[in-house]
Formats: structure tokens, C-alpha cells, sequence
């Protein structure tokens, strides 16, 4: 496990474009905790402040993602937990302020999970049943695109086109150090 402060909180910060994988990645690393009897929570982002209209457009000043993560942290922090996966598209560049709504200045490593076009373009067909809208493919181009020259250089690019989710995991558990290589 990592050398952390007893209580200081642990937060893996997993972003990337539409269709990269983010929650399946997040779920077989949830799964592998479990099996290692490793105390963590997964808060999926994305649902913070999803509603219409967009929160973040109407009243920006709310920072309403942040607020319910504060929220939902602190009852995890109530049950003794310490170690989060958080994921959302673009957390790996909001960082900093989603680090100071976990609060306790924790321990943070980010993650921008990248994917080719076509792989991504796979995966959303699957996700969606079908056939991708090529409006939604070329947003999530766009977005992969300003994500990967955006971010800082602390953030830690992993591929992971041919990776299976559990082995992007194992990899992301090794860098977080919640679990060895």
C-alpha cells in the first residue's frame, strides 16, 4: 500500500473521452479491491450534476459536481473509508477542485484513459445498441483531443486499445499503489 498519512485520503481521478472505458475500467478495478479485501468507493461523476438544464451552464458560480461530491465523500469518510475512484470525462483537468471538495488534502494520482477512434467508435456502438450518431463520435474526438493537450504533465496517459478492462486496471492499482505490480 502506499505510505499515506493514517485518515488522508486517497483519490484516483479517472478521466477520458466518451467511450474509452472510464466506468467498465472503474468497475473491474472496484472488483479487484474487493477480491484484494482493499476498503475503497466509486462515485461516478458524470451523474453529479446531470440535469436540464446543465447546472454548469445555468450557475456556473454553484459548482454543483463539487458540492454533491463533498456530499457523498463525507458519507463515505463517515464508514471509515479513505480511498475513492472517481470518475468523469474531464476530472483529470478539474483536479483541483474536486481534490478540495474530498477535502484533507489527499493523495491524488490522475488518469487520462485514452482510446483510438475506432475502438471508441466500437465500444459506443455497443453501449448504444447500434450505430453511433457520427455528431456523438465527433464530440468524443474532439474532447480526446482537448483532453490530451490540456491536462498537466502529472496526469498519467494509459492506452487502452487491445488492454482488457482487467488489465487496465491492474495497471491503475500499481499506480495508485492500493495494490502491488
Amino acid at each position: 500500500m502506499a505510505d499515506v498519512a493514517p485518515g488522508r485520503p486517497e483519490v484516483l481521478f479517472l478521466g477520458g473521452r466518451s467511450g474509452v472505458g472510464k466506468s467498465t475500467v472503474a468497475e473491474a478495478l472496484h472488483d479487484l479491491l474487493v477480491g484484494a479485501d482493499v476498503h475503497h468507493a466509486v462515485i461516478e461523476g458524470d451523474v453529479l450534476d446531470l440535469a436540464h438544464p446543465a447546472p454548469h451552464v445555468a450557475h456556473p458560480e454553484v459548482r454543483l459536481a463539487e458540492r454533491n461530491l463533498a456530499l457523498l465523500w463525507s458519507a463515505y469518510r463517515d464508514l471509515g473509508h479513505h480511498r475513492l475512484v472517481f470518475t468523469n470525462t474531464v476530472s483529470v483537468l478539474e483536479q483541483d477542485r474536486l481534490a478540495a471538495a474530498v477535502g484533507d488534502d489527499p493523495v491524488v494520482t490522475a488518469v487520462l484513459l485514452r482510446a483510438g477512434d475506432d475502438v471508441t467508435a466500437e465500444r459506443l456502438g455497443r453501449r448504444s445498441g447500434g450505430v453511433v450518431p457520427s455528431a456523438q463520435l465527433a464530440h468524443s474526438t474532439r474532447t480526446a483531443r482537448r483532453l490530451d493537450t490540456a491536462i498537466p504533465d502529472t496526469v498519467t496517459r494509459v492506452d487502452t486499445d487491445g488492454r482488457t478492462p482487467e488489465q487496465v486496471a491492474r495497471h491503475l492499482a500499481s499506480l495508485t499503489g492500493w495494490l502491488p505490480a
